[in-house]
């Protein structure tokens, strides 16, 4: 449901959105934000257009909205250095594009003073609205955005996020669960996992998919077929050359990021081994380089732009003042077998 009042005398019971108010003028709705702001940099026929619109529905700004923003959307990741922010950014920016806001990328550090800049710089640009992508805010400073009325949306958390901040995830357990699933139907008994950063709530989800499977087939999970690593290529480098080189080295390596997969592909190469004739390897994200990796990579498909695309949507949503009633999301994985797995050696 929209944000707006009833219009006086109708009989319809139906609230109007900045959204439709600019559909009706003939506007963006950025130029319908900066009518309502009180900007200069609207032509006086556009003005005149859009209050009359304004009048005609009995729009009124959300309650405790202290202004409307100037038409753009924060994306904030705790790093820029890795391939699947440019998929979630993409999603962000199409998403953004479309409905005439501009998206600004900031990357926040574990220091306090990067995350303070930012705030300052997100008071003066004058946001409408904020994604956080594997990051949390510290209770203050989330306190803060809500001081100023900037609706907040998160991709990942890291945490167990506020209860009033949606958040947009994939179904990291299905996924590692299915992953696990194809390796066992192939005959894969010892299936090394190499794990992504604990704190990350799809992390611990993709361990208990591949923990699930492999419980499911009447095995035990064995912690010492599990390494540690941060879904960089070299943390999964060294995590595959430490499971390859154990005395009974498993079989096959299912990675929790298509990063520490090709990591652990230099890691059997280097072994003197091959893909998939001695090991198998499955990823997980699908990122666009899976495809031609050699050999090409089997791997789960995380619908990254798609996460971001709807994250923009909501956001763009609150900022409107929309209620979100479902907000919990997760979208579906997808195992997409290419070339890395094999039955193993007899």
């Amino acid at each position: 449901m929209g944000a707006g009042v009833q219009r006086p005398g109708s009989d319809t019971g139906r609230r109007v959105t900045i959204t439709a108010i600019a559909e009706r003028a003939g506007v963006s709705v950025p130029t319908v934000s900066r009518v309502l702001n009180g900007r200069s940099d609207v032509s006086p026929e556009t003005r005149q257009r859009v209050e009359e619109l304004l009048r005609e529905h009995g729009y009124q700004r959300r309650p405790g909205r202290s202004r409307t923003g100037n038409g753009l959307i924060d994306l904030v990741f705790p790093d820029l250095d890795s391939p699947w922010a440019v998929e979630i950014i993409r999603g962000v920016e199409q998403t953004a594009h479309a409905a005439g806001f501009g998206t600004v990328v900031s990357a926040i550090h574990a220091r306090s003073s990067s995350t303070r800049q930012w705030l300052q710089n997100l008071r003066a640009r004058a946001s409408d609205g904020v994604i956080f992508v594997t990051s949390d805010l510290a209770p203050q400073e989330h306190a803060e955005l809500r001081r100023l009325h900037i609706p907040m949306v998160t991709v990942d958390p890291s945490g167990s996020p506020a209860a009033d901040v949606p958040t947009i995830g994939a179904t990291n357990w299905a996924g590692g669960l299915s992953a696990t699933e194809h390796l066992l139907a192939l005959g894969h008994r010892r299936i090394g996992f190499i794990a992504g950063p604990k704190r990350l709530l799809c992390s611990r989800a993709r361990l208990d998919g591949y923990r699930a499977g492999l419980e499911a087939a009447g095995l035990s999970f064995d912690e010492r077929l599990v390494a540690q690593g941060d879904f960089y290529h070299e943390s999964g480098f060294t995590a595959a050359t430490g499971l390859l080189a154990r005395d009974l080295p498993p079989t096959a390596l299912f990675a929790a990021s298509d990063q520490m997969a090709f990591g652990a592909y230099e890691a059997v190469r280097r072994a003197g081994l091959r893909i998939p004739e001695d090991v198998s390897v499955v990823g997980f994200d699908d990122l666009p380089g899976a495809q031609w990796a050699s050999p090409p990579l089997t791997t789960v498909r995380q619908p990254l732009t798609e996460m971001g695309s709807l994250a923009a949507q909501t956001v763009l949503r609150l900022a409107q003042g929309e209620r979100i009633d479902l907000t919990r999301v997760e979208l579906a994985t997808e195992l997409l077998v290419r070339d890395s797995t094999a039955a193993p050696r007899a």
